[in-house]
């Protein structure tokens, strides 16, 4: 399959989508809705939206049909981004080539601009109820995952245990526990969100679950490795910073070359589970393989 047309058509996609679903607003609320709008719209690759909808195709459905929980996935991505570059947390000046939403505005609307994301994609996931209609257990459960992944027992948890492990040894355990909640669950809950959209059965369910959790996992040992051997120009952010904050990272753990084969083995067995699925899983293949040699 053509993957750059294809991540290309569904990005369109979700940003028309996420225009329609976060509008600009005047008046009192201007502030802050500019600001979730400058980091929401910052060029994103919109991969957690797009898995979602790769999932919904996988399972035989319409993938337009998860368009309300893919753009509520990218919002609650969004604001973690926002948080994760202030001060407090990873201090960074560029996200996606442009300034960070608290050095394009300040400290506290990056604060409130991530609070009203995250808020709006849980007003989101509540506004389209009706297309539930008979449904609405699924929309439920939906709503649960989204929210076990982004809270404390998934990214927010992951964000807490990483701040503590700075500047100490971990085990390989401790750092793969570390970034299956912090990175790992919001992705893994795109996948498996899109399934559930698209009326998966619960061995179809199993399969793209356990598919999710290893991407996450890969995308988190690429990322570390982005970070020792990427350019700031196709990154859109300074590397070089897990270092400089002694951070645990799969590179600093098992070394680049290790890290890297681990990542493959990973990645190879996700796709094996994806063989069920027939060319329905062709897109969720091919971004799996884009992820080994991604350079931003």
């Amino acid at each position: 399959m053509d993957l750059k047309a294809y991540l290309s058509e569904r990005r369109d996609l979700v940003n028309r989508a996420l225009a329609a679903y976060l509008p600009r607003v005047r008046g009192p609320a201007f502030r802050v809705v500019e600001a979730m709008h400058y980091s929401l719209f910052a060029g994103g690759k919109r991969l957690r939206p797009i898995l979602c909808l790769a999932a919904c195709e996988a399972v035989g459905a319409d993938p337009t049909e998860a368009l309300p929980v893919a753009c509520a996935l990218e919002m609650i991505h969004t604001y973690s981004l926002i948080h994760d570059d202030l001060p407090a947390m990873d201090d960074d000046d560029l996200r996606r080539g442009r300034p960070t939403c608290h050095k394009q505005f300040d400290e506290a609307t990056a604060i409130l601009a991530g609070d009203g994301l995250l808020t709006e994609a849980f007003r989101l996931l509540a506004e389209v109820a009706p297309r539930f209609a008979g449904r609405e257990a699924v929309l439920l459960e939906i709503i649960e995952l989204i929210g076990r992944a982004a809270g404390y027992q998934g990214m927010v948890g992951g964000q807490m245990l990483d701040l503590q492990a700075e500047g100490r040894h971990i085990t390989l355990k401790e750092l793969e526990t570390i970034h299956r909640m912090k990175t790992g669950a919001l992705l893994t809950a795109a996948v498996r969100s899109g399934a559930l959209v698209g009326g998966a059965d619960r061995h179809q369910l199993t399969s793209l679950t356990d598919f999710g959790e290893k991407f996450g996992l890969v995308f988190q040992i690429t990322d570390d490795l982005l970070d020792v051997e990427g350019e700031a120009a196709e990154m859109g952010k300074t590397p070089g910073q897990d270092e400089k904050r002694r951070k645990a990272t799969y590179p600093a753990l098992l070394g680049a070359e290790a890290a890297r084969e681990w990542a493959r083995a990973l990645m190879e067995q996700a796709i094996a589970g994806l063989a069920d699925f027939g060319e329905r899983a062709e897109p969720l293949r091919a971004i799996g393989r884009y992820l080994l040699v991604r350079r931003s």
